[in-house]
């Protein structure tokens, strides 16, 4: 895949394209840019996607953090996995949110982007407050030269959006968020310095802080995951919440146990690629009862770990 970007110039040939912002490029998105590479098959051309860095919500409401899947990099990477030819990666602007669908397709599209076919979404519109439809796409294009296609939805999983995958992560369906994802979900960060108190109870936790500030965080609870750190992946439980037993206020931690592992982890970079949901977070009467309950958590955790290597070799 080229990726084109402010970086690059546009010197490419006529192409057969989609647009999106495309967040976690789940299988809703992937089954668009297989059309988007059929329709390129048949034209003999080459099949791109034209995306943006920022949410273009954010770029017109500075304030706005939306919660997302993945960052840019991330993005670009599962992007790249689809097997597109390009990725157009195109600054959104409050000139570019001014223009209309038209001037879009003509200003953008047609002239600075050189694209010959435009698959569109069943439901995606584009252009000034998203006032036109797929028709009007279509006779734009006729006007212009640009072919329209309007792409099929994809059936048997129910509506797929990101936003269905980011309530699915906040409610702790972590198995169903990665079938729609193709996916484990992931979270990323450093290992810091914590309280300690995991070592005094005989489960000793790496305590990260996440420097993807901007992704879903998933439901406060236990999770089954896999970790990866200094290009190694280890078996492990993580645990998301205030945790409750230990007063620990309103700040919430992220916390991970390794097995099998014996070294020292701070400031080092870590992945969690979440598995399954263990169970919610919950405040105990004692020490020795949350004690219990987490011995319990690392037999289901290894049980379950032991499940999904066996389904998925």
């Amino acid at each position: 895949m080229l990726l084109i970007d402010k970086g690059h110039n546009t010197g490419h040939p006529p192409l057969v394209a989609t647009i999106g912002f495309f967040d976690g490029v789940h299988i809703g998105h992937r089954f668009l840019i297989n059309q988007v590479k059929r329709e390129a098959e048949l034209r003999n051309l080459p099949a791109a996607v034209i995306t943006f860095p920022i949410h273009p919500r954010k770029v017109l409401q500075k304030d706005y953090q939306p919660a997302l899947l993945c960052g840019y990099d991330e993005k670009i990477t599962r992007l790249k996995s689809t097997g597109i030819d390009y990725c157009i990666c195109l600054d959104f602007t409050v000139e570019i949110s001014k223009l209309s669908a038209q001037e879009y397709m003509k200003n953008i599209l047609k002239d600075k982007l050189h694209v010959n076919t435009l698959v569109i979404g069943y439901d995606h519109r584009f252009g000034y407050n998203r006032e036109d439809g797929f028709e009007d796409y279509k006779r734009y294009g006729e006007e212009i030269g640009i072919d329209v296609v309007k792409a099929a939805e994809l059936t048997g999983h129910g509506h797929v959006s990101s936003s269905r995958i980011r309530r699915l992560l906040g409610e702790g369906q972590i198995r169903s968020a990665a079938s729609l994802l193709s996916y484990n979900y992931t979270i990323s960060g450093k290992i810091v310095e914590g309280f300690k108190v995991g070592r005094t109870i005989g489960f000793p936790t790496a305590n990260i802080q996440i420097w993807e500030t901007y992704k879903v965080i998933p439901a406060f609870g236990v999770y089954a995951v896999y970790v990866h750190v200094d290009n190694q992946q280890y078996d492990g439980m993580l645990y998301i919440g205030r945790r409750p037993t230990l007063h620990n206020g309103d700040n919430i931690s992220i916390e991970v146990n390794l097995f099998d592992f014996d070294g020292d982890l701070y400031n080092k970079e870590l992945t969690a690629e979440f598995l399954d949901f263990i169970r919610p977070d919950e405040k105990f009467s004692d020490i020795e009862t949350l004690k219990e309950h987490i011995r319990r958590d690392k037999d289901r955790v290894k049980d379950v770990i032991q499940r999904y290597k066996l389904l998925n070799p």
